[in-house]
Formats: structure tokens, C-alpha cells, sequence
């Protein structure tokens, strides 16, 4: 089951459209071991020859290339599949090769990863191969062997498919227009009967075959093959939108290259992510780090701006390395988990377990606190001072207006829940600020399981909620004095009275 709304959160989405770029940039690691994925469509084998250059050939203006090294990896749907297995993810590739010695290299290094695979071996067909020569980390030059799109039109494929689905949570149809998926339309029928989440990463410019798909990955320029020409972030958005609506998709995850990438889904706010590349040395490969990350994340229980945000980072890991490469946990792990760039501010429930989860990764101590914090006061700043000072992060989570209403009459609260939010989040002491609805916060509490749940007045400890919730896990719950001579009621009574501060 998949935790999360792809429709997003709805007047929540409204109020956190401006932190998103920056509180979704860094998310935690899910247990990727409970992923499953199966991954269908064009296997390919990539080689690589290594070598030096010395001098210039006499036949022609070319470099003469000395091979000292040859690699062979899993490319197309094979690296998409690899990526999953590096990750931890229970993978399995279905596709389509030849009966020759290309396919057994292919079988051979995917069983090396474990990772489970059925190739429909075509004995007229000859496995898509591409050989790229390298020399000093530069490469020379690119040659493929492969077939026409028509050849790979296995009668089988599909049933292999159909046969396979079982037990994966998440199907990638990953088209590299090289003929596997010819019958597209139909696998994502079966997919979605099946209840799987269908993600596609397109290719060329007939979108129409992915219609119904859960999820499309374009890149910008193959959106824009089929979109138009987009003059601004607001046109991408607008025609995105549009392209959800005409193929009835439930989303669209655009990547940009430099400028990162853009999640767009039937219901909610743009969600926007800048890219977290230092430098990028190859980009061979990444759309299927891109596309598999972000499976890997859905099938392991992200909800899909957590899994964006995932494969975000993975794509800026990749690009950095030569070659069809993948990403580690490793690898993610040191690129998520430093503590200091996680980010400050509003978020909403799903992004708010992301970074209490990364913080929890670093050994941080988890604190946090309620409220309505309707006029902010000095006795406020006070407690929350102390409070912070019990841990190394501290959340605030804040009552909506309803519940404000309902809990403090009909003419409060005086600041909206966006303002109270604003306020708090430029706290020093303050880490994170969410908000929540309902009489007591507590199904967020037992969500967020902070080490220490503190709250301000004359409570006691066993009547706090949520507090059952963070002892059970090892928490402990703290009461912390309010300072005297400080009441929101009682500053609202002297402004309606016009007496002085």
C-alpha cells in the first residue's frame, strides 16, 4: 500500500507552496527492502573499452585508442531494474533480446546482482548492444547494434508480463522507443487492474499510448516535443496540467536538467525542486535513476513528494559519475543526512516525518510542543527557548482556525493559522512548525514520536495527549511552567480595554 494523497493535501498544499522548494530537498531513507518493483521494457546491454591515446591515427584525423579495460553493464530497463537492486529493492525485468552472446552476458551480470529476470530471446534478433570507447574519463565515441523497432515485437512479452505482476506494488514501463513496449496501451490496462501504480518513462512524441498511466517522467525536452515550447515555469505548469487532464494521469514528473525538476498532479500545488548536482560529469543513465528511485520510494511507503525528493537527490548523486551508473543507500544516505542543510520552516505531516526520520538518522534528539500561539508573546519565546533546550530539534504543531474557534470562542483566533505559522517558523529556537486539525493533536504526535513531548502550563504529565503514544516508544513527557505575567487572553482584554502595555 502506498501512504500518502497524490492529490495532495489540499488548503495545506496552499499554505506550504512557497517552503517547497526548499523543506522537500532533503527526506529520509525508507526500508527500501520491502520494495517491489518489476520493471518491463528495453533491455540493453552497455559496454565500455577503456584505454589511453598517445598519438593520432596515419590512416585519418583520429585518435588511436589503446584498450586496456572492457566493462559490461545492464542498460535500458536492465539499469533501471540494477538501480532497484542497489537500493534493496526486490526487482524483476521482463524484456526482449536475442539468443545470442550479448543476451547471456546480460543474463549473467543481472544474476550476479540477483536481480530476477525473463528475456523473450528472439533467435532472429540481435541483443541492443552500445559500445562506448573511453579514454581519460572522456568518451570518443558511441557505437550501437541493434535492430529495427519492428523486430523486437515479441508475441509473448505481454503475458510474460501479465504472468510476473503478482506480488510488485509498482510497475515501470521504461520505452527507449526501441520496440519493446509497442503494445504499451495494453500493459497499462493490465497494470492498473491489477492495482499497481504504473509509472512511464516516454519516449518520442505520441504521449496518447501512456494515457491512463499513474505517473509520466518526460524530460524537458521530450514534454516540450509535445507540449510546446515553454517561455516560463508558468506555461511548464499550465500545459502540465493540461497534459494530466487529456491523458488522465494522476501525475507528471518533469525533469529539467540544471534548472532540477517539477512534479505536477491532478489536485494540489506545483511542487518544484532544484537540482542538488555539485557537477555533472555524465549524464548517461540518470532518467533511470531517476525512474527507479522514485519507485523504489513509492512501493517502500513515500508519499510521492517524499519519493520525488529521493529521486531528486539520486539524480544529483548520478550525473556525477562516468557512465551507466546507479546509486547506493550509502550514497543517498551521505547526501540526505547532513543535518545542517535539512532545512528550517513550514511544513506539512509527510514532509514533517521525513526530517523527523533523517533527524533521528543523525542521532538527534526530537522535541516538540502545541499550541494555538495566536499573539505571539514574550512568555512564548520563553517556553519555547526551554522546550528546544531538551533536545537538538524542536517542532511546534499549531491549531488550525476551526479548532481554535472551537476551543477558544468565536472571535479568536486573531492571526490566521498562515500568519501564527510565519511567526513561529522565525523563531530561533524553532526547527519545524506544522499544523493540525481537530481537538488535540494527538494522532500526530503518535505519527511523529518525539523523544520529549513537552507542554506549557499546570498539566500533568498523564493527561497530555499524545503522551501514552511517545512513553510507549521511549519517549518521556515533560511539563514546562508558562512565565507568569503573560496571557494571550489577557493582552487581548487590555487592547479591548485601551489600557496601555
Amino acid at each position: 500500500m502506498l501512504r500518502g494523497d497524490w492529490a495532495g493535501h489540499g488548503r495545506t498544499d496552499t499554505i506550504l507552496a512557497r517552503y517547497r522548494r526548499s523543506q522537500l530537498r532533503m527526506t529520509y531513507i525508507p526500508s527500501f527492502d520491502i520494495a517491489r518493483v518489476l520493471v518491463a521494457g528495453d533491455v540493453m546491454l552497455d559496454r565500455y573499452w577503456h584505454g589511453d591515446t598517445a598519438r593520432i591515427s596515419p590512416e585519418a584525423p583520429v585518435p588511436v585508442v589503446r584498450v586496456l579495460r572492457t566493462e559490461e553493464r545492464p542498460g535500458g530497463a536492465a539499469n533501471v531494474a540494477l538501480n532497484l537492486a542497489l537500493l534493496g529493492a526486490k526487482a524483476m525485468v521482463v524484456g526482449v533480446t536475442g539468443d545470442d552472446e550479448a543476451a547471456r552476458t546480460l543474463h549473467s551480470t543481472l544474476a550476479a546482482f540477483g536481480i530476477d529476470h525473463h528475456f523473450e530471446r528472439l533467435a532472429s534478433l540481435d541483443t541492443i548492444t552500445k559500445l562506448r570507447v573511453i579514454s581519460r574519463h572522456q568518451q570518443l565515441i558511441r557505437l550501437d547494434f541493434e535492430d529495427t523497432p519492428a523486430a523486437l515485437d515479441a508475441p509473448g512479452f505481454v503475458d510474460a508480463v501479465a504472468s510476473r505482476l503478482e506480488g510488485f506494488s509498482v510497475m515501470v514501463l521504461s520505452d527507449y522507443g526501441k520496440g519493446t513496449l509497442r503494445r504499451v496501451p495494453e500493459l497499462i490496462r493490465l497494470g492498473r487492474a491489477a492495482g499497481k501504480v504504473v509509472l512511464a518513462d516516454p519516449k518520442g512524441t505520441d504521449f496518447e499510448i501512456y494515457r491512463g498511466a499513474s505517473l509520466l517522467k518526460p524530460n524537458r525536452a521530450e514534454f516540450e516535443a509535445v507540449a510546446g515550447t515553454c517561455a516560463n515555469e508558468r506555461e511548464l505548469v499550465e500545459r502540465g496540467t493540461s497534459m494530466i487532464s487529456e491523458l488522465e494521469l494522476q501525475a507528471l514528473l518533469v525533469t529539467r536538467g540544471d534548472e532540477g525538476m517539477t512534479l505536477l498532479r491532478r489536485d494540489g500545488e506545483p511542487v518544484h525542486l532544484p537540482t542538488h548536482a555539485r557537477e555533472v560529469y555524465d549524464v548517461t543513465g540518470a532518467g533511470d535513476t531517476v525512474i527507479a528511485t522514485l519507485a523504489a520510494a513509492l512501493s517502500a511507503g513515500c508519499a510521492l513528494p517524499e519519493a520525488m525528493a529521493l529521486a531528486n537527490q539520486a539524480a544529483g548523486i548520478v550525473v556525477g559519475k562516468l557512465g551507466t551508473a546507479a546509486v547506493t543507500v550509502a550514497e543517498l544516505r551521505r547526501a540526505l543526512f547532513e543535518f545542517e542543510e535539512m532545512g528550517r520552516g513550514i511544513v506539512d505531516e509527510d514532509a514533517l516525518a521525513a526530517l523527523v526520520d533523517g533527524a533521528r538518522g543523525q542521532g538527534r534528539r526530537v522535541v516538540m510542543t502545541n499550541g494555538c500561539f495566536d499573539i505571539l508573546h514574550a512568555g512564548h519565546v520563553s517556553y519555547l527557548e526551554r522546550a528546544r533546550r531538551l533536545g537538538d530539534c524542536l517542532v511546534v504543531a499549531v491549531n488550525d482556525d476551526a479548532s481554535v474557534r472551537h476551543l477558544k470562542g468565536a472571535h479568536r483566533p486573531v492571526h490566521s493559522l498562515e500568519q501564527r505559522m510565519a511567526v513561529l517558523a522565525g523563531l530561533e529556537a524553532v526547527d519545524w512548525v506544522v499544523p493540525f486539525s481537530g481537538e488535540t493533536p494527538e494522532r500526530l504526535i503518535c505519527r511523529i514520536r518525539p523523544d520529549v513531548l513537552v507542554k506549557g502550563g499546570d498539566y500533568r504529565a498523564d493527561e497530555i495527549a499524545g503522551g501514552d503514544c511517545v512513553r510507549a516508544t521511549g519517549g518521556e513527557v515533560r511539563v514546562l511552567d508558562y512565565v507568569a505575567g503573560h496571557s494571550t487572553t489577557a493582552t487581548i482584554a487590555r487592547i479591548q480595554r485601551r489600557e496601555p502595555e
